[in-house]
């Protein structure tokens, strides 16, 4: 018999990998790569200059590694860089989408997905003519952090089980779908 829709969702995941970290220091300054980074609630990576209420849906964002690809590819151009996304965290071997409703773990810390993470005008400056059309549907996703801890180039991205009743008032707050 076949599966359902509910079962097919709810069906484990195989882990991810972190591959880089890049931290904002000041608004539209240029990333800087690093190996490890201290992940707070609230403030996000420490040394990027984006800090927010505790509630805050954006802390940190992630793409996926296979869609650098797909955007360059959109573009008629060899490669693009994480740098030119001005994303947070470029993961691997997961489909960032498919971690709604979920928890997961990159290292110490626990993140909670909470929306598609929307391309915005900067796109246009960083991959040329066309890079805020390409970028759409392929921006990664945004995530609250529920766990502080340390990350590192190389971790895990470790997908938990959907998650329990007590723990839906930490991912999802009023105006959210």
């Amino acid at each position: 018999m076949a599966a359902s829709l509910k079962e097919l969702m709810n069906a484990p995941m195989r882990a991810g990998r972190l591959d880089w970290i890049g931290l904002r220091p000041a608004r539209r300054e240029a990333l800087q790569s690093v190996e490890s980074a201290l992940v707070e609630i609230g403030g996000g990576l420490v040394g990027d200059h984006y800090t927010g209420p505790v509630d805050a849906k954006r802390m940190v964002s992630m793409i996926q590694a296979e869609h650098l690809a797909a955007v360059a590819g959109i573009l008629g151009l060899a490669a693009i860089t994480s740098f030119m996304t001005r994303r947070n965290l470029l993961i691997s071997g997961l489909n960032l989408l498919a971690l709604k409703g979920r928890s997961f773990s990159i290292g110490d810390a626990l993140f909670a997905f909470t929306g598609p993470c929307a391309p915005c005008s900067r796109m246009d400056e960083n991959l040329g003519p066309g890079g805020f059309q390409a970028m759409r549907g392929h921006g990664g996703i945004i995530t609250r952090v529920l766990k502080p801890g340390i990350i590192r180039v190389g971790d895990p991205v470790l997908v938990l089980d959907l998650p329990q009743q007590h723990d839906l008032a930490l991912m999802h707050y009023p105006g959210e779908e």
